[in-house]
């Protein structure tokens, strides 16, 4: 029993291991092409013609900004995923646990909205954010998405889960509603909070359909818009344009393999409850 045990458990280690390496080959290569000259494209170079002279390019080069797309891309990212961490808790703990008339009504939009292609609003984003003058601005491409539908309704589910009880017994020690959702009710929604700030992060982050529209400044551009600026330049320069999309890419791995395990957590516990 404990040799078949042992055998099949061996068999699911292999089989993930194949999947995560065949899922892992196109970052692998996107990765080894930036590291070499176009000389080498297509070409099985050694560790001694690596070079980092594609990246070098981008930080010291005065034909594209990459250090301010950078910095722009981080200040969008940061207040987004704090909005939604400030936000979307907010309204979830209130469609869970308080009655007020209107509730249901504001869960089914709620709802509704998830169904909603983002494309299908951006004209009524764009017209929205221009009337207020804020395109080509930092507010624009940020107010706008502070909260969202997905993970108003992912927030919801996790508080279903948590006892009445634990808000009652707060609010028997003197708290207020708002004091005991703080206190005691958010921080228990840690993996769950997590699982947002990644979701939002890698969303934010890859952003470009939003960005472009609300920019046509080059300093206001985010790292994907200017990117892909520079691919137009550099259509031919095959590695170069590899260091682009590792440069847009990396941080998003770093970011969830940090918090992968909190991340699993999270959709667990995001599950339907009701």
């Amino acid at each position: 029993m404990k040799t078949r045990k042992a055998i099949a458990q061996f068999g699911n280690y292999t089989l993930l291991i194949i999947l995560g390496a065949l899922f892992a080959l196109p970052f692998i290569y996107t990765l080894y092409t930036s590291l070499i000259t176009m000389q080498d494209v297509n070409k099985l170079a050694g560790v001694s013609n690596w070079t980092f002279d594609n990246y070098k390019m981008f930080f010291t080069n005065d034909a594209y900004n990459v250090p301010k797309w950078l910095m722009n891309t981080v200040i969008m990212t940061a207040v987004v995923i704090l909005g939604n961490l400030i936000i979307n808790p907010m309204v979830g703990f209130a469609l869970a646990k308080l009655d007020f008339k209107g509730k249901k009504l504001i869960y089914w939009i709620v709802v509704g909205t998830m169904m909603v292609p983002y494309h299908m609003i951006l004209i009524p984003v764009y017209v929205n954010v221009a009337e207020l003058g804020w395109l080509n601005s930092f507010t624009g491409l940020t107010v706008p998405f502070l909260y969202q539908a997905l993970y108003i309704f992912m927030m919801r589910q996790f508080f279903i889960s948590i006892p009445t009880e634990f808000i009652e017994a707060a609010r028997l020690d003197g708290l207020t509603k708002v004091g005991a959702f703080w206190r005691i009710v958010y921080p228990l929604a840690r993996s769950s909070l997590i699982t947002m700030s990644i979701l939002a992060f890698s969303g934010t982050w890859n952003s470009y359909l939003i960005p472009v529209t609300l920019t046509s400044d080059p300093s206001m551009y985010v790292l994907v818009v200017g990117l892909n600026s520079v691919k137009d330049m550099f259509f031919e320069n095959t590695p170069l344009i590899m260091a682009g999309v590792v440069l847009a890419t990396l941080p998003i791995l770093i970011f969830f393999f940090i918090f992968q395990r909190q991340y699993i957590e999270g959709v667990s516990s995001a599950g339907v409850k009701g």
